[in-house]
């Protein structure tokens, strides 16, 4: 499967959920889509609400499939709750870390920059967006891409509300602190369920 390019107010609508930012249509029409949207709802089972949630997170974070089982790998052999092991994993992709340091207004736009070079990883270029960022590693924006339109814009007004990461405006980079703590991921995401999926 490839990564989904179609409507994102077809995927908010879905889930009833700003995925990818403000969708107007979200508003107007609160409820799903297609043809079925507003007939009477089918009681959903176990399984399908596990999986809706576990595919909720793969489009907030613009995660593949087998991206996704192989992070959930690596979250269930870490010390820990598994689902937040899950949640930290996918908020310290370097994507993620660019969009939360306000670099970005989205993850797909972070996904960009990241693909075309325009961040820096203690001070190396970096163009891998699922790369894990580490504690102290700074990440900044490359020095010739400084100036551009899509970054300055996306800046503008920023106020860091993340704790777990350190912004400096002056030189345009930011340091991960620490890993976030689940009451630091602001997304509704019920992470015990996509646990509950994979055990099965």
């Amino acid at each position: 499967m490839a990564r989904y390019r179609g409507p994102k107010a077809r995927i908010s609508r879905r889930y009833n959920e700003s995925i990818f930012g403000d969708v107007k249509a979200l508003k107007k029409k609160n409820y799903p889509p297609g043809q079925h949207g507003k007939g009477k709802k089918k009681k959903t089972s176990e399984y399908a609400t596990q999986l809706m949630e576990k595919q909720k997170a793969k489009y907030i974070y613009g995660v593949l499939e087998r991206q996704f089982r192989k992070i959930f790998e690596t979250a269930s052999k870490k010390a820990g709750i598994t689902g937040e092991n899950l949640l930290k994993l996918l908020e310290t992709r370097l994507d993620n870390v660019v969009y939360r340091l306000g670099i970005a207004p989205t993850r797909r736009a972070a996904r960009q920059l990241v693909g075309h070079k325009h961040i820096t990883v203690n001070g190396e270029v970096l163009n891998i967006p699922s790369y894990t960022v580490r504690q102290g590693e700074v990440v900044a924006v490359r020095e010739k891409s400084k100036s551009l339109v899509n970054i300055t814009g996306s800046l503008t007004g920023k106020v860091n509300r993340f704790g777990w990461l350190e912004w400096d405006a002056t030189t345009m980079q930011g340091k991960l602190i620490s890993a976030p703590e689940r009451a630091d991921i602001p997304e509704n995401i019920k992470e015990q369920l996509i646990v509950e999926l994979y055990s099965k």
